[in-house]
C-alpha cells in the first residue's frame, strides 16, 4: 500500500464519519422540530371575579368566609362580655351583698313564721319586699297569705294550722 491509497482511504473514512454525523445531526433536529409546537400567548384571569368563569360559586364562597367571619366575631365578644360578667359576679363585694341578702331573707323569714306560728302570734300583718306586698290573717285555724307583686299580680295561698306534722 502506498501512501496515496493509504490517505485515499483515511479521506474516504473522514467523509464517511462526516456524512453519518450529518445525517444523525438532521435526524436529532427533526425529531426536536416535531416535538416543538408553538402556540400563541392568550392572557386567562385567574380571579372568577374579572374572567366570569365560575363567578357564582366564587361569590358565594366569598360570602361564605364573611358570614363565618362575623359570627366567630359575635360569638367572641359574647363570651367576653359573660366571662367579664361573671367575674363581676365573683368579686369579693358580690360574694358579700350575696351572704348578706341571704342572711336578710333568712332573719325576715324567721320573723314572719314567729309572727304566724310563735308563742304569742299576731293575727295579721303586711311586709312589703322589693316592690311585693305580703299580707297575712289568720282566721278560723286558717292561714291566709295574699302576695301581690309589683305588677298587680295576686296570689293567695290558705294553710291549716293543726294539719302540719312531721
Amino acid at each position: 500500500m502506498t501512501k496515496e491509497k493509504i490517505d485515499q482511504e483515511e479521506l474516504e473514512r473522514y467523509r464517511l464519519t462526516l456524512t453519518i454525523v450529518f445525517i444523525g445531526f438532521v435526524l436529532f433536529c427533526g425529531i426536536i422540530v416535531v416535538n416543538l409546537q408553538a402556540d400563541t400567548i392568550t392572557h386567562k384571569f385567574k380571579n372568577p371575579s374579572f374572567s366570569g368563569i365560575n363567578t357564582s360559586s366564587h361569590y358565594l364562597t366569598i360570602e361564605n368566609q364573611e358570614f363565618n367571619r362575623k359570627m366567630s366575631i359575635k360569638e367572641e365578644i359574647k363570651a367576653i362580655q359573660e366571662q367579664l360578667e361573671r367575674d363581676k359576679e365573683n368579686t369579693t363585694l358580690a360574694r358579700f351583698i350575696r351572704n348578706l341578702e341571704s342572711r336578710i331573707y333568712a332573719q325576715l323569714s324567721r320573723q314572719l313564721v314567729e309572727n304566724l306560728f310563735g308563742e304569742t302570734p299576731s293575727t295579721e300583718g303586711t311586709l312589703t319586699l322589693e316592690g311585693n306586698t305580703i299580707q297575712y290573717s289568720i282566721e278560723d285555724g286558717v292561714i291566709t297569705l295574699i302576695i301581690t307583686d309589683e305588677n298587680g299580680n295576686v296570689t293567695e295561698i290558705q294553710l291549716p294550722i293543726g294539719d302540719f306534722s312531721f
